[in-house]
């Protein structure tokens, strides 16, 4: 089967910096797969080269088999972008905006597809509204409506939650959802990790313009990061804890966890040493600390 999205030894160098230093990624139709990276890792612009933005260095980008630039048109009609920015025309309606963006694709008369973004978007009653009497919020959403309009089968959406409430944020995903469910593949890139760590299925971590991690969610969260255990005691923490001890704060204790199996043997050794335990948590790892812990260790 085709690849959405395959790069092979893509590079970009700008002046000062070089961006992008030979990534190699394939993403499979129907994925959902996020691309996370502090700022500056390049995610703007690999997203940038594969919608034609930009111009790689170095190295082949292709969406659904069309490379972005020997078939630019063939990989940009394949192709939406939900862009980080708020871009949008003053001068039409929402309903306008969507109509001359179909237009662009050669796509007349699709209004059923149209009025079907517009509910699930909530922009219905905003059909007739001109774009800029909108909120933040709802530019945001004219834009994913924009990205969709041509109901192309890669779907890339760069922080496309920054600056929205939690009510749209919870509709976008749904709707999202259901396109990925219908074999839309989708590339997220997002500083709200626990979006990442909910939605996607596969996870790169781009830094300094190098992938430094790349697997499926599940197995990053089981090996990126120790699990954890916070104690309250009533007395001081025993000696044969203190090198599991990772920090301490307002009387709690956090120790490192590497195996659930362990805890039955510290509570043990606690009642053992006359320890009593007031309160206790275990905290498994979340995206968020593996993110921390591979840009820790990630070389330069």
């Amino acid at each position: 089967m085709t690849c959405a999205v395959r790069i092979r030894g893509l590079e970009k160098r700008f002046p000062r910096v070089q961006a992008l230093r030979g990534v190699d990624l394939d993403i499979e139709q129907g994925e959902f797969f996020a691309l996370l990276g502090p700022n500056g890792a390049g995610k703007t612009t690999l997203i940038s080269i594969l919608a034609g933005l930009t111009r790689a260095t170095a190295g082949t980008a292709e969406v659904m088999g069309h490379d972005v630039v020997r078939h630019y048109r063939q990989a940009r009609r394949n192709l939406g972008v939900v862009p980080q920015e708020l871009v949008f025309d003053p001068f039409f309606t929402v309903r306008e905006s969507l109509e001359f963006q179909a237009g662009y694709f050669g796509l007349k008369r699709d209004d059923a597809w149209i009025d079907e973004l517009l509910s699930h978007l909530a922009l219905l009653d905003k059909a007739d509204t001109n774009t800029r009497r909108l909120s933040g919020g709802m530019k945001r959403r004219v834009l994913v409506a924009q990205a969709l309009v041509h109901r192309p089968p890669v779907i890339v959406l760069d922080e496309p939650t920054a600056g929205v409430d939690v009510e749209l944020r919870q509709s976008l995903w749904a709707f999202i959802h259901q396109l990925n469910a219908r074999g839309h593949t989708i590339l997220l890139t997002t500083h709200y990790l626990e979006e990442a760590e909910t939605l996607c299925q596969r996870v790169a971590m781009l830094k300094e313009g190098h992938i430094v991690a790349l697997d499926s969610t599940a197995n990053l969260l089981q090996s990126g990061a120790e699990r954890h255990l916070e104690l309250v005691l009533d007395g001081e923490l025993p000696d044969f804890l203190q090198a599991r001890l990772r920090g301490r704060e307002a009387g709690r204790y956090l120790l490192a966890l590497p195996d659930y199996a362990e805890l039955e043997g510290i509570l043990a050794g606690l009642r053992q040493a006359g320890v009593g335990v007031r309160d206790l948590t275990v905290g498994k790892p979340d995206l968020e600390s593996v993110f921390l812990k591979v840009m820790r260790e990630a070389a330069p």
